[in-house]
């Protein structure tokens, strides 16, 4: 079964690619958009959103939270508790944990998310050892988890919309998702339960509830920086021709893609394309298509409710033959 879009139907997808054609023909070129387009310079781009994305969590963990004892989820949660009982540096500790999900994001997402993935550590550790001296901004307890919630949020979100992570929980989640019914969001809601049950007997129970409502701030905050926290991301594609793009999303991200004809009112014959992929390999796929087709149509939309193996990757044997020239018809869910 298909899965429930929270935007317009899919159906309306060829009219709405027809208006923004028209829409984008009559403005003129700007020097913005070359900018955008050339290829060094949104790689410096890139990673400036994730260094800024970083610089705002260090101040938000170093100033705001870790002066007050406050935690968060995932691995950063437990380098917190770690260093709050030793007083190693944060940013050391938290590369540390991360360091073995480096390799597993290139084997499941790519070897550019795991290239960035591993300079957000590194840039991680420098920015919270460089403010890890500095005195707390407040110490009154809810202004520190509601600015620190705040912050932390819109960091962590800025990172993942430059295509980087620095907490590994979501990649384990997923691969745990894959080999069985239980979602990625059930993964990590369970995993930080986990923390903060602990938290609760470290540090007591009001810790733990102010460390949760942190939790709770910075998850929203992800929520309308990032595009969103859910699963899995349904991606429809309108472009001249489909199939060189669809071979490299099977090559570099395994996933099967389903191909439809399209007509646009004014342009005619076109081809649509219908894939299921996971957020973190979002900003890959998107530069997959910008390679093939700069001037194709693209829509993204999270997904309500997805009812068989939509998002599972086609096993590393196949990609393997297809890069060594095996023929495949992209398609099949």
């Amino acid at each position: 079964m298909t899965p429930t879009p929270k935007g317009n139907e899919a159906a309306s997808l060829p009219f709405l690619y027809e208006n923004n054609e028209k829409e984008h023909k009559s403005l003129p070129a700007t020097s913005l958009q070359s900018i955008r387009e050339h290829p060094v310079l949104k790689i410096v781009l890139k990673y400036f959103v994730v260094t800024l994305g970083i610089l705002i969590d260090a101040i938000a963990l170093e100033l705001f939270l870790v002066p007050n004892h406050v935690l968060d989820g995932g691995l950063t949660g437990i380098s917190l508790m770690i260093e709050y009982k030793t007083d190693w540096p944060l940013g050391l500790i938290v590369s540390a944990f991360n360091l073995p999900f480096i390799f597993l994001g290139m084997r499941q997402v790519g070897k550019r998310f795991a290239f960035a993935y591993a300079y957000a550590l590194v840039i991680f550790t420098i920015f919270t050892q460089a403010f890890h001296h500095v005195g707390a901004i407040t110490e009154n307890e809810l202004l520190s988890i509601a600015f620190g919630g705040f912050l932390l949020g819109a960091g962590v979100g800025l990172v993942l919309r430059g295509g980087a992570c620095i907490d590994g929980t979501e990649l384990v989640a997923l691969m745990i998702s894959r080999k069985s019914n239980i979602s990625t969001g059930q993964v990590i809601l369970i995993f930080n339960l986990i923390i903060f049950t602990v938290a609760a007997f470290l540090f007591g129970v009001d810790r733990a509830l102010l460390s949760l409502l942190t939790y709770y701030i910075a998850s929203r905050i992800i929520d309308k920086v990032e595009e969103g926290l859910d699963t899995a991301k349904q991606v429809i594609v309108i472009t001249d021709d489909a199939e060189p793009i669809a071979d490299e999303i099977y090559k570099r991200l395994g996933r099967t893609v389903t191909i439809s004809s399209a007509r646009g009112l004014v342009s005619g014959k076109k081809e649509m394309m219908y894939v299921v992929i996971t957020r973190l390999e979002l900003p890959e796929l998107r530069e997959i298509v910008h390679e093939s087709d700069a001037s194709a149509f693209i829509t993204i939309s999270d997904v309500n409710e997805i009812i068989g193996k939509h998002v599972q990757k086609v096993e590393p044997a196949v990609v393997e033959e297809l890069e060594g020239g095996e023929s495949f018809v992209p398609g099949d869910h």
